[in-house]
């Protein structure tokens, strides 16, 4: 049984930072590397980062500003967002990632299981 349960999102001003969290089931977290996706209004849902055993990646557009970390004792990943911007504004995603190295800043697979999302909204 997968579950993925996103949390930590909100409104913020341009500049501002957020914590996100997911949850995961042990279907995935500890089988598969783990990565964050977003979904911005009117595109696909792409991989912006991404964590492997030993190895840490991130999609141009959020590199230096995001960070991503994970807590293998409590299946949590974690993603922190620093200097947000406007275009950072989209519903995110965590979910396996099948593919190594990690395709950040391509579309995402069209995995059967999505969690619910948390919302971005980054405005003034």
């Amino acid at each position: 049984q997968v579950q993925l349960v996103e949390s930590g999102g909100g409104s913020v001003q341009p500049g501002g930072s957020l914590r996100l969290s997911c949850a995961a089931s042990g279907s995935i977290f500890g089988i598969f590397p783990m990565g964050w996706y977003r979904q911005r209004p009117g595109k696909q849902r792409e991989l912006v980062a991404a964590i492997t055993s030993n190895h840490l990646y991130y999609a141009d557009a959020v590199k230096g500003r995001f960070t991503m970390s994970r807590d293998d004792a409590q299946s949590i990943v974690y993603l922190q967002m620093n200097s947000l911007k406007p275009e950072d504004t989209a519903v995110y995603y965590c979910n396996k990632v099948t593919t190594v190295p990690p395709p950040v800043g391509e579309p995402a697979p069209p995995y059967s299981y999505w969690g619910q999302g948390t919302q971005v909204t980054v405005s003034s």
